[in-house]
């Protein structure tokens, strides 16, 4: 299952996304793990779920994204539910079909690995692609 928060800068998403993944790991019986390019909120995500701090890596697009997911799942097959917050910070060069394309790729890895994905994105709701306006929460 693929998750989509959407909404300008200012709008709260980070506060959401980090108090869904507080809650989660409370409940869920394998490993969580929050994607953000810079560690600004570390101190905020509880201390049992996994921090991974993108800004050191250069994702150019959202094929070196997917790597970067599949490399993070390939060292824990536990994990349960990845949390990614501002993907339009983290993917330098992200338009709405690479969006589309993404949603698509991470839908496949949901799927086979049965991990859940909750992403915010840095745009109004009605700027996405309707696939991904599909997925909003």
């Amino acid at each position: 299952m693929i998750k989509f928060m959407a909404g300008q800068k200012g709008q709260g998403k980070t506060r959401k996304i980090i108090d869904m993944a507080n809650e989660a790991v409370k409940s869920t019986d394998g490993h969580l793990v929050f994607i953000d390019d810079d560690r600004r909120h570390t101190r905020e995500i509880d201390r049992d779920i996994r921090f991974v701090e993108s800004g050191k890596h250069v994702l150019s697009n959202y094929r070196e994204f997917v790597g970067f997911i599949l490399g993070i799942l390939s060292q824990n097959a536990d994990i349960k539910h990845v949390y990614v917050d501002g993907l339009c910070n983290i993917i330098k060069t992200l338009d709405n079909e690479a969006m589309v394309k993404l949603a698509r790729k991470l839908d496949i890895i949901s799927t086979r690995d049965h991990v859940e994905f909750t992403i915010s994105v840095n745009m109004e709701p009605e700027d996405l692609p309707e696939e991904i306006r599909a997925l909003l929460v």
